[in-house]
């Protein structure tokens, strides 16, 4: 079942920081899409909720080195 959840992110200093997380997230399987904004500090996911659940994309952004939590 698809869902679309948004992510506060912390941690990104610019908007290459954003676009490494779309980038890493979009490769996880489950993940359909990742649309990061600098500018918001957020992420909205659109995810299959059946293969990859919200606190493991919290888990994969934190791996990137940014702090994720649920809006």
């Amino acid at each position: 079942m698809l869902q679309k959840k948004v992510f506060k992110i912390n941690g990104m200093h610019c908007t290459s920081c954003a676009l490494n997380i779309d980038l890493d997230l979009e490769e996880i399987k489950g993940v359909r899409k990742s649309s990061t904004s600098y500018a918001k500090h957020e992420t909205i996911v659109e995810f299959d909720n059946n293969i990859i659940k919200p606190e493991r994309i919290i888990e994969l952004i934190k791996k990137t080195g940014y702090i994720a939590d649920l809006t």
